[in-house]
């Protein structure tokens, strides 16, 4: 086991994983920006270095800083949680040559899934289902002349995307040529990289996620599948698990696609495989996260399985302590993301500080969250301010149970407006009741279209 382990983040997520290693006795280092000197995860955590200013691109997302803070406390482990460097393979790369392990899939296997042009290669070679599209990258005649072909609506996806950035869908042919030129535009500009390639668009389509482990021995598990169809922006607010009404054997079907996937790339560690279901319950394969999850305690909380406890063994070096047979995930989990966040404003973030906090509590009701009476919600960084999960022997009791939680949830501010009152209007409506909701519910709940 490691010595002691940096957490490379912020928010509830450092937290998090300060905790699961408090619980595995491995001391933590937290890693903070001026904007975070005063977060909860430093006071938590075993030992703390500021890493610079608030600005993310001098503070979470400098790698220089991160391993020189790992060099000055001893750290010879590195946990990345999510977004930031999670998904870097320059960051794998630089903290192998600098003697650390990073807690996730080496270098080479995060270059490989997190390009959406090899990714889909690849899971196209070991069986996996593909929307109808393109492997490769394509230059402005070749996306059209495909899209047309393959009849609209398609997406048009940055090779370098991630967390639902950098993608447009089209309509029409007469939409085209604009938002080919837009999405490559923003591709250079938020990744770096402006390919992007074209694939058919599933309109108000099902989002399936497995949750894999894979050790370095060659052994992969799934634990389960996860619905993240309540969605704003291809950004995901209201996930859970089991996902309801999957035809027949479609859920095992898809978790043993998922596990075929991550073993033919080499992957070690926690992940994510993303699909698509039609409503004809056909899956297809969209992407993989090579890094633990936001929506991961949902998984948690019916399989009983320390995701990232696991992850932490799994990069010590140890083997898979789980074996297919002997997951069986029990009951129904929902999680719903408190964010700052006016919905009637398009989701646009509000930035404040918190005057009044009170978390749920009650029966089989998790809150991973980092903020406090007094904590001022900073302007640089993702709006999320906490994340409720419960879970219920089935999923009507776990709908209920969540109602109550939402109910109890209480955060306010000048200014400060969240996402709390839209998500119990997300549970009250019919088809999410019903369990019959896609990616569009959040449009048409704007639209004024009741669900039925």
């Amino acid at each position: 086991m490691f010595d002691k382990i940096l957490i490379a983040n912020r928010g509830e997520i450092a937290l998090r994983v300060a905790r699961t290693c408090r619980e595995m006795g491995v001391p933590t280092v937290a890693v903070y920006s001026a904007a975070d000197h005063d977060s909860a995860v430093v006071e938590f955590a075993d030992e703390a270095v500021r890493i610079g200013p608030a600005a993310a691109k001098r503070s979470y997302l400098d790698a220089a800083a991160i391993l020189a803070a790992a060099e000055i406390t001893g750290a010879d482990a590195i946990h990345p949680g999510y977004g930031f460097l999670s998904e870097s393979p320059d960051f794998a790369d630089a903290c192998r040559a600098a003697g650390v392990t990073l807690i996730g899939p080496p270098a080479d296997v995060m270059a490989e899934l997190g390009d959406k042009q090899s990714a889909r290669t690849l899971m196209a070679k070991a069986g996996l289902p593909l929307l109808p599209g393109s492997l490769d990258a394509l230059e402005f005649d070749e996306a059209q002349a495909l899209a047309d072909r393959i009849g609209y609506p398609v997406i048009i996806k940055a090779v370098a995307g991630g967390g639902g950035r950098g993608m447009a869908v089209v309509h029409d042919g007469a939409e085209f040529a604009r938002a080919y030129r837009d999405t490559r535009a923003t591709a250079r500009m938020l990744f770096g990289d402006s390919r992007v390639y074209v694939e058919r668009y599933l309109d108000r389509a099902r989002h399936v996620e497995v949750q894999v482990l894979c050790d370095s021995f060659g052994a992969g598990v799934h634990l389960g599948e996860r619905d993240c169809s309540v969605q704003r922006r291809h950004q995901k607010l209201v996930e859970e698990s089991p996902a309801p009404r999957l035809p027949d054997g479609l859920a095992a079907r898809i978790g043993r696609s998922a596990v075929d996937g991550v073993l033919a790339a080499g992957y070690t560690g926690a992940g994510t495989v993303e699909f698509l279901l039609d409503s004809a319950g056909n899956y297809y394969f969209m992407e993989v996260n090579c890094r633990i999850q936001v929506e991961h305690p949902v998984t948690e909380m019916v399989t009983g399985i320390d995701l990232v406890a696991e992850q932490i063994r799994i990069a010590a070096g140890e083997p898979l302590a789980w074996t297919q047979d002997r997951i069986q995930p029990k009951g129904a989990a929902i999680e719903c993301r408190i964010n700052a966040e006016n919905p009637a404003a398009g989701f646009a973030p509000t930035p404040a500080r918190i005057s009044e906090f009170t978390a749920p509590g009650g029966p089989f009701t998790r809150v991973d969250t980092h903020i406090r009476a007094g904590y001022s919600v900073p302007p640089d960084y993702d709006s999320l301010l906490a994340k409720v999960i419960v879970w219920a022997p089935d999923r009507d009791a776990a709908i209920a149970r969540m109602n109550r939680a939402l109910a109890e949830f209480r955060v306010g501010g000048e200014r400060l407006c969240t996402t709390r009152e839209f998500l119990l209007d997300v549970l009250d409506q019919p088809k999410f009741r019903a369990g019959t909701h896609t990616t569009a519910l959040v449009e048409e709940m704007f639209e004024g279209t009741a669900p039925e």
